[in-house]
């Protein structure tokens, strides 16, 4: 029967069982090589043989850098070239293409003597380490987890690899170099990286504002012909960036074995749905002997919880013979072992679903001198799954976890634009992503597949993942480029394979797409899907991310059902009026799962002098903007950001300042993303989800992102959070109905909805309390006010409350109106003020929590209400706030929470700022 121990005396009947499992050997270690020098082998006199070697000469200079980096990003830490994110810095920096190089007198910038183009020989990456003398005769590995493009390497004196085996931007490469080791003793290591094999063609630089229109991946699309990130050569929020990423972008690990390692670790688990009372679990590996005798041992397994308590932990010990030289293939189960079939399993939920609960796999191969190998990671217990329906002509995919629809939503998720984020930015971006409501990310085919910290900690915060693999319909042909490329069908094969290994035992992992808009040819995406199927299996596989991107006759569709995609990008990309989404909605033809919509959304003033680092008005423009602003929304001439620009003004009057036109930006960004959500919310049961172009930021940039490259929030960010909340309020702008909306799968209970609408001038002109109850994910329509509204003059105020019968608010949102959608008396509305009372403030597991609650005691309605967290003047970020930029009737009051890591409020002292537009800015001090 199985027990449950809770707190610590769990933790002490684990540590009775430690013995069942080893510490870590001193066998069994990984090194992380960090500390290189980078230098252009134009600059290098020698070969790999002797820049490996104990005795090279060290005359040349060398640029000291940390791996992982790119090339470019090395010689910007070093001064060489300055920072490619701010202002017009990337038109100093030469390109990696000579005809673009010329058309913009680039070459000039060069930091290599008689080379014009510092990008188009190869670069060396060299180091050294100590291995003890107490290691000698042990297996070691080099492990390089992502180069880009090619590479070959040296290790004392000695070639281990070439550029034909390591090729491609998303392979991981474990060279095998005990042979090559020599213990007791310095040993020396050079990396040769060799630049893409063909740099792309950019398209023309947006330095003007509303200049020509971008052409995404180049006005060709060449640089599809190689497996990398597509976007480096320039997309309509990302200018190109110079060495296209050449360099170690990825750690680089030495490893240290015995004789026996584990290789392609699986763990599967498996439900019988509806019923999860009890889980399959399916434990797969190879054990490989490099050794040249024939070697026995005992592999032992624990299974543990990682992130709960109550759970017994599962020990498993089996004895395994590997020959020389050899390898063997295990597979476990419950058919052999009866402990893996888990009963009463804790489940992994994605966010607002349940807990994202983890268990972790620790392996051990022992033999006669200890650990061999030792390996860990974490898993979930939960299943998912696809089906589709046909709905006006149009496939409509819906997806389940643990048998349940999930409602995704979420968006796009595109790389930095010198692939520099780290463990700690990753972490910061996903709890701010979790924050917001979001329950999916997409990675964009035409970036990267992140590394390992990306998705640990997307598993951690009960974040699903969408990963397109590296084709978009902008390189292969669907647009522009080639069904031909990329060029070397074995190097992409090579790096889809890496990649399915590398990441299949994610729990975040729901979905694997062919590509962006697009798909491969026939024989790079069959290999895509059969290797998926072979090696993973455990959830869909559809042909691209938007269905418009058909798939020729005979082809198969998506896996396991055979389908087309049934999802659907296409926008709109620009701004529209909120009730555009409604009518899209409910056509319910591509918005039956719409994968690709936003609008510009640009940051808020307190980050945007950051971006626009020369904020002075050029006077042939409109007020504010100068050509800078062409670079960091690379869009202007696209459509997109003059819309939005004269859209805002039509609708709230002309900026009157730098503030005045950040703060009516934000109401445009609210009332934006609250359309497009609350579209999809009121179709909830008939619609699969909606995912934003975008989420995140490449560079400092103002457009297509709910938080911005210095982690700053916008208001539409808040919206987000709003509208896909687990319980939520909203009007319809369809039919003008109240709705109380359900995403989960409980009942929400006997629910109190309240509305009120108020005129301009905080009069109160109506009020209905009614009662809903939604049994499951559902939407159910409440009283409608269309009359109300249709006959006001001026501007109205809708406020809806959703309480539970205890009287705990569940929902609070807001909305403003006007029949001619003339918005300017917004700005003369009856200054006010709001009371901010700290409840309690507490710090723990790394983190300061202040609870507040802020009232509107007067008789004005306050607008727009925002409080931030200050030091110096500066607001700190991230931050996570429950809510932000929200309206309080008279007499009306919130309470909200906002949390931020200890590590980024260092021993400052801080203080809460109040603000809104018609609300006095006030100041508290935090004890």
């Amino acid at each position: 029967m199985k027990k449950y121990f809770p707190g610590l005396f769990l933790l002490l009947l684990l540590n009775l069982f430690s013995g069942l499992i080893e510490a870590q050997s001193p066998l069994t270690k990984m090194k992380k090589l960090v500390d290189f020098e980078l230098q252009s082998s134009a600059l290098v006199r020698g070969t790999g043989e002797e820049l490996s070697s104990e005795t090279y000469n060290n005359k040349d200079y060398w640029f000291p850098v940390k791996v992982p980096t790119t090339v470019l990003r090395g010689l910007v830490d070093n001064g060489i070239y300055p920072s490619p994110y701010f202002g017009l810095n990337n038109m100093l920096i030469p390109d990696a293409s000579d005809a673009f190089n010329k058309q913009y007198n680039l070459e000039q910038f060069s930091f290599i003597p008689g080379e014009p183009n510092p990008w188009k020989k190869p670069y060396w990456y060299k180091t050294h380490f100590r291995v003890p003398e107490g290691d000698k005769g042990k297996t070691f590995q080099l492990i390089f987890k992502g180069i880009n493009y090619r590479a070959a390497v040296w290790l004392n004196g000695k070639q281990v690899a070439d550029s034909s085996q390591m090729a491609g931007m998303f392979a991981e490469h474990n060279l095998e170099v005990s042979s090559f080791i020599e213990a007791g003793k310095e040993n020396y290591l050079a990396v040769k990286i060799y630049p893409l094999d063909f740099p792309g063609l950019p398209s023309e630089e947006q330095l003007k504002a509303f200049g020509p229109f971008f052409d995404n991946g180049g006005p060709n699309g060449d640089i599809g012909k190689n497996v990398t990130m597509l976007c480096s050569d320039g997309w309509d929020w990302m200018p190109p960036v110079r060495d296209r990423n050449m360099g170690i972008w990825q750690p680089v690990y030495l490893r240290t074995n015995g004789a026996i390692t584990f290789g392609r670790v699986q763990v599967k688990t498996i439900l019988n749905l509806p019923d999860t009372s009890s889980a399959k679990i399916q434990i797969g590996f190879n054990l490989t002997n490099h050794g040249s005798n024939n070697q026995s041992g005992q592999v032992k397994i624990r299974i543990r919880p990682e992130n709960f308590l109550g759970a017994k932990e599962i020990l498993i010990t089996q004895s395994y013979s590997v020959p020389a030289q050899g390898s063997l293939q295990v597979e476990l189960g419950p058919e052999k072992i009866a402990s893996l079939l888990f009963s009463h399993p804790q489940l992994w939920w994605p966010n607002n679903y349940g807990k994202a609960n983890l268990y972790r796999i620790h392996l051990q191969f022992l033999e006669g001198k200890g650990i061999s190998d030792d390996t860990s990671f974490c898993f979930g217990v939960r299943s998912t799954e696809s089906r589709t329906s046909e709905v006006n002509g149009f496939t409509r995919r819906e997806f389940f976890v643990n048998g349940q629809k999930i409602h995704l939503v979420g968006g796009a998720w595109v790389p930095d634009m010198l692939v520099n984020r780290d463990s700690a930015r990753y972490e910061r971006e996903l709890e701010l992503c979790r924050n917001a409501n979001v329950n999916l990310v997409r990675i964009w085919g035409g970036g990267i597949t992140p590394p390992d910290a990306f998705w640990e900690s997307a598993d951690r915060n009960g974040l699903l993942v969408w990963s397109d693999f590296w084709v978009t319909g902008d390189t292969q042909g669907e647009f522009k480029g080639s069904p031909d490329y990329p060029l070397e069908s074995s190097v992409f094969i090579k790096n889809a394979l890496s990649t399915i290994l590398r990441i299949r035992n994610h729990p975040s992992l729901l979905v694997w797409t062919g590509g962006n808009e697009g798909h491969a040819r026939k024989e790079l995406y069959d290999a895509m899907r059969s290797n998926i199927i072979r090696l993973d299996g455990t959830r869909p596989f559809i042909p691209s991310s938007s269905g418009f991107a058909k798939l020729p006759s005979g082809w198969d569709g998506s896996y396991p059902d055979n389908k087309p995609s049934g999802v659907y990008s296409g926008g709109p990309y620009s701004w529209q009026d909120p009730g555009k989404y409604f009518q899209l909605a409910d056509a319910q033809k591509d918005w039956v799962f719409k994968d690709e919509t936003g609008i510009p959304s640009q940051p808020p003033f307190t980050t945007l002098p950051k971006i626009i680092t020369n904020l002075v008005w050029d006077k042939t423009l409109p007020y504010p903007l100068n050509n800078s602003w062409a670079y960091h929304d690379a869009c202007a001439g696209n459509g997109h950001y003059d819309l939005y620009y004269y859209e805002m003004v039509r609708r709230f009057g002309a900026p009157t300042s730098m503030e005045d036109f950040s703060n009516k930006m934000q109401i445009m960004n609210a009332i934006g993303y609250q359309g497009i959500f609350e579209a999809a919310n009121h179709k909830i049961q008939e619609t699969g989800g909606v995912m934003l172009w975008k989420l995140n930021a490449a560079l400092p940039s103002v457009i297509w992102q709910i938080y911005d490259w210095y982690l700053e929030p916008n208001a539409g960010y808040f919206f987000m959070q709003n509208a896909c909340e687990p319980i939520h309020v909203q009007f319809n702008r369809n039919d003008s109905t109240i709705a109380l909306i359900n995403r989960g799968h409980k009942p929400t209970g006997t629910i109190r909805v309240q509305t009120q609408i108020w005129d301009q001038n905080s009069k109160k002109v109506y009020e209905k309390t009614e009662r809903a109850n939604v049994k499951d994910m559902g939407a159910q329509e409440l009283n409608p006010v269309g009359s109300v509204l249709k006959s006001a003059k001026g501007i109205r105020f809708v406020v809806l409350d959703a309480k539970n019968e205890s009287g705990k608010l569940l929902s609070h949102n807001a909305y403003w109106f006007s029949a001619d959608t003339n918005y300017t008396g917004l700005m003369k509305l009856k200054a006010t003020e709001v009371e901010t009372q700290v409840l309690n403030s507490s710090s723990k597991q790394g983190n300061k929590y202040i609870n507040l609650r802020i009232s509107n005691k007067t008789e004005a309605l306050a607008f727009f209400v925002r409080p931030q967290l200050m030091q110096d003047e500066e607001e700190i970020m991230p931050c996570y706030w429950s809510a932000s930029y929200f309206t309080l009737a008279p007499g009306q009051s919130m309470e909200v929470q906002v949390r931020a890591g200890l590590d980024v409020l260092g021993n400052k002292k801080t203080k809460l700022v109040i603000s809104g537009l018609n609300v006095t800015k006030r100041e508290i001090a935090i004890p």
